[in-house]
């Protein structure tokens, strides 16, 4: 079975988007560069962002997220996001009427069938969790293995917490990768169990 990775971009004092959802310049890092990240064309980093993250990108099988992202990207118009096979959706309600049945999408009821399902579509691979609430709810039920972080100089100040709401402590490990980048700041941890 794969490892769980919870990722995303985050401020420098802990915000995945602002109050309004809106990311700002988190994402500013995946256009900065002259390397393109994927066939878009699109997605340029640098090459030390594109030596650590491609490999990452390559290893992921699943992506599991909340359906406030889903519904925020038009569910990706029912193509996951970068080249992933599947992405499980963290729901209490169904697929949004005239859902293509086929599309690589699953709706899952609870954190731990999301990540029971996303594991048993991804094999070995790794099952991305998208951070924000369902990233700290996957983390709180003790079920995430690393934790990805591609942190951005900025300071929202307030907004979408990369935790979501975790209330308890969970201890990392030291970060085990530090890559500094162009306007981005590469970290990952592992879980202590």
């Amino acid at each position: 079975m794969g490892k769980v990775v919870m990722y995303s971009s985050v401020s420098v004092d802990g915000f995945i988007a602002d109050e309004n959802d809106q990311p700002g310049p988190l994402f500013d890092w995946l256009t900065s560069g002259d390397v393109p990240l994927d066939e878009s064309g699109f997605v340029k980093v640098s090459q030390t962002s594109y030596a650590y993250i491609r490999p990452y990108w390559d290893e992921i099988g699943v992506t599991i997220a909340g359906r406030h992202v889903f519904d925020l990207t038009d569910g990706w118009d029912g193509k996951p996001p970068s080249g992933i096979d599947h992405v499980v959706v963290v729901t209490h309600r169904p697929a949004p009427e005239g859902w293509d049945a086929e599309a690589p999408f699953h709706f899952v009821d609870g954190v731990e069938a999301a990540v029971a399902k996303a594991q048993e579509l991804a094999g070995d691979r790794t099952v991305e969790v998208a951070a924000g609430d369902v990233g700290g709810q996957v983390l709180a039920a003790g079920l995430v293995d690393e934790v990805r972080m591609d942190v951005v100089p900025v300071v929202f100040g307030s907004g979408k917490r990369f935790f979501g709401s975790v209330h308890a402590q969970h201890l990392l490990a030291d970060p085990d990768v530090v890559i500094q980048s162009n306007r981005v700041l590469h970290l990952r941890y592992q879980v202590r169990r």
